[in-house]
């Protein structure tokens, strides 16, 4: 499907993605039993590696990260997203967590939006707890993937995260257009991080799956997360 200006991959992949979706009840959602382990601090101390080298550092170029629970939503996945604050070392991050599970929340609804601010290590550390997830998670972002970006425009991604956040949260059919749509978790990562002007961002068409979508980013370092 071609909406919202995306490229499409092909009807038939939507459809299939949509089936999926459906099947995985939202791409969103948390997992009712809890991986080996998580929550707990590393106690190995061993540094996260594999990060794009601009990613890691500050200076006047963008950078853009998304984080990934690769066994969320029956291993559908669930993805958030982060971008660096041009002209500093600073980023911004969060996701739509729709912790309730609904296939459709109207707009100004709860859908568990948040987003927060700190520094490159900061963000790794709230993503592998889910420190701002909103109620108790039972399954952290585990992988994360990031790519330095040479175009970058903050202010419209912040706009997109004011947007994402009021917006609410749908897989299947919007009940005011009666169209075949989605508003999720990939749909505000997807989003956002266009806003910003990310570079080799591919493209995601609504009612993607998050784990397909996020193995087409070839071009992004890919790294374990583990809790820090």
């Amino acid at each position: 499907m071609n909406i919202g200006g995306r490229r499409g991959l092909g009807r038939w992949t939507a459809a299939a993605a949509v089936i999926g979706a459906l099947v995985g009840v939202t791409g969103c959602q948390q997992m009712d039993t809890p991986a080996s382990g998580e929550g707990r601090p590393s106690s190995s101390g061993e540094e996260i590696t594999g990060m794009a080298g601009a990613a890691r550092g500050g200076g006047g170029s963008g950078a853009a990260c998304v984080f990934v629970k690769p066994d969320g939503a029956q291993k559908f996945g669930h993805v958030g997203w982060g971008f660096r604050i041009t002209g500093t070392r600073n980023w911004e991050y969060g996701a739509v967590e729709n912790p309730t599970g609904k296939l459709y929340t109207p707009p100004g609804g709860d859908i568990g939006a948040w987003h927060a601010q700190g520094s490159y290590a900061r963000m790794l550390s709230d993503m592998s707890t889910d420190a701002h997830y909103p109620g108790k998670s039972t399954h952290p972002y585990s992988r994360y993937r990031c790519t330095s970006s040479s175009t970058s425009d903050v202010r419209a991604a912040r706009k997109m995260i004011r947007a994402v956040e009021g917006r609410g949260f749908l897989v299947g059919v919007d009940p005011k257009t009666g169209e075949l749509t989605s508003r999720d978790c990939l749909d505000a990562t997807y989003d956002v991080l266009e806003a910003y002007r990310t570079e080799d961002l591919t493209p995601a068409p609504r009612l993607y799956i998050p784990n397909v979508w996020v193995e087409t980013l070839v071009t992004w370092s890919d790294a374990k997360l583990t809790p820090r």
